[in-house]
């Protein structure tokens, strides 16, 4: 399975929760294939390689379908290489939010899942896997991501699980697409127009 690239939905990079000693990164892809590949470090510089044919398997914590533990010739995937064409910026949020206590399958992560998967729309999904990449790529490019994503954290992810926590549906939907809108005006437009300004000037012959 490839380490990045056209084949990636959307990937993460996060800490071994079962060996809170160690350093080592553990990285989840989501394939647009719908299966999902992980990569745990190994302390020999090496990864060991975990794959799931159906994604709802990994996300219920069920057995994977095939892998090994120890590690092969081929090196790490880098934090790049797992999220290069699908970063999500609710994660990338919750990641520098709880720095070396990050999991997957932290509380707020699982619950936004479950709020997704039962009360988004399938447009509004696509639309968000579409753009969440492209608002990851432009604010890890910034001086100040990491505030950056303590803010979305308090405004977005917080607001949104104390909305689902009361059963107040609408209000997380509200928030949820409001974040869209607002990350991609600030984010997104102004580096797509400087693009197109760059394209559009003259070169000299």
């Amino acid at each position: 399975m490839s380490k990045g690239g056209s084949g990636r939905d959307w990937g993460y990079a996060s800490y071994d929760m079962d060996n809170p000693d160690s350093d080592n990164l553990i990285y989840t892809s989501y394939e647009k294939s719908k299966s999902v590949n992980q990569y745990p470090e190994n302390d020999d510089g090496g990864h060991g390689h975990y794959h799931w044919n159906d994604k709802n398997d990994h996300d219920l914590g069920r057995d994977s379908n095939s892998g090994r533990s120890e590690s092969n010739s081929s090196g790490n995937p880098t934090t790049g290489e797992v999220q290069n064409n699908g970063g999500c910026y609710l994660t990338s949020a919750c990641m520098q939010h709880f720095a070396q206590q990050f999991n997957d399958k932290c509380y707020e992560l699982q619950l936004l899942r479950w709020f997704r998967d039962n009360f988004v729309s399938e447009e509004d999904i696509a639309h968000y896997y579409e753009t969440a990449p492209l608002i990851v790529n432009e604010i890890d490019l910034l001086p100040n991501s990491n505030e950056i994503y303590d803010k979305i954290y308090y405004h977005v992810i917080a607001v949104c699980v104390k909305a689902i926590e009361k059963s107040e549906y609408a209000v997380a939907y509200q928030r949820y697409k409001e974040s869209i809108l607002q990350l991609e005006e600030a984010y997104v437009r102004p580096a797509l127009e400087q693009r197109l300004i760059r394209a559009l000037q003259p070169h000299n012959a």
